[in-house]
Formats: C-alpha cells, structure tokens, sequence
C-alpha cells in the first residue's frame, strides 16, 4: 500500500511540478468574455381564430409568448400556430378579398357613369305661388324616378338630397362605393 501511495504523489507531481515551484501561467492565455447573457425570448407566430380583446382582431397575424398560447390561447380555441401552408392560405384569401373589392368599386364607377350620362331626372309637384310647390322631393321621389326610368335598384340611404320645396334644378349625390359618388341632376317642375 506505501508504494501506491508513493506512486499516486509522483503522479501528481509530474503535473503540478513540485512544491516550491509556482504554477506558471502562459502570457498569452486564452480567456473568454462573458459580455452579456440574455435569456431568449420564447415568442410564437400565431392567427387568431377569433377577437381577443386584449390582443387584436380575428385574422390578425401576431408573435405571442409561449406560455400564453400554451396556457391561455390554444385550450380556448382562440388562436393558431403558423404552418408555411396557412400563410399560402392566408394569401390567397387576402388576395380574393382585394380582387373582390376592385370589382365592387369598378361596378360602382359604371353606374356612377351610367347616372351621371342620363343627364336630368324630372319630378313633377303641384305647384303652388310662384316657384313653389306641395310638399318636398325626397330622396324615395328620387329612388322611384331612377327605379322608372333606368330599371336600377337603389336605396334611399345613399341618396342625398338638397331640401326641395321650389320648382328647379338640383344636384343630388349618390354614394355607390366609400371612394364613388354619382352626382345627378334633378329638375323639378309644377304641373
């Protein structure tokens, strides 16, 4: 047992050198900087599936923090992971509700040409002293004149009207789309 005991403090001699010698340490010793330690962010893609009042809009594509989707969104059914082929999906269906909308205002724009090439739209009231007449035009009189004469469907919500109570002409607009308006004419006249 002594020897391997001796053989054991030999050993360890051959790397630490012997007692009274100091450990050298090289010059140009490799040392490694530790700058900054983050802790990484744990954030996931998702879609709502649904309105999140705290979060945003069905449809809304947004970066989440893990442990709420885990926990709140996904066993509530709210939201969804982003896979490469929803986003394809996603796409595709932003890019039919544009084509759609174009289609919606071009339609709009034709009609809007159609009204304004008629020329005037002639209503007749019983007329009264002077340039005045029974009553008013209104934008149902106006609804039922285009409904007449050009076979068009139009609601009354989108006509508007100067009040009429003398005989005249008048510009009347219809709002066809939020970025078309059709400015008509309107010529009153006693019988």
């Amino acid at each position: 047992m002594a020897s391997a005991t001796a053989a054991t403090i030999s050993w360890l001699h051959s790397f630490r050198g012997t007692a009274n010698e100091t450990a050298k340490v090289p010059e140009k010793a490799n040392s490694f900087k530790i700058i900054a330690q983050k802790k990484a962010k744990k954030t996931r893609k998702i879609i709502l599936k649904e309105d999140v009042e705290t979060l945003g809009k069905k449809g809304q594509l947004l970066d989440v923090k893990a442990g709420y989707l885990r926990n709140y969104l996904l066993p509530l059914g709210k939201a969804q992971l982003v896979t490469p082929i929803l986003l394809k999906e996603m796409r595709m269906e932003e890019e039919r509700i544009e084509a759609e909308k174009k289609r919606v205002k071009e339609e709009a724009q034709q009609l809007a040409l159609i009204f304004e090439t008629v020329g005037a739209f002639k209503v007749k009231r019983k007329g009264g002293k002077g340039k005045q007449i029974f009553g008013s035009v209104t934008a149902q009189d106006l609804v039922d004149i285009i409904k007449a004469q050009l076979q068009r469907d139009v609601d009354k919500r989108i006509v508007s009207i100067p009040e009429i109570r003398e005989t005249g002409e008048y510009i009347a607009e219809l709002k066809l789309h939020p970025e078309v308006t059709a400015r008509v004419r309107v010529n009153v006249y006693a019988n």
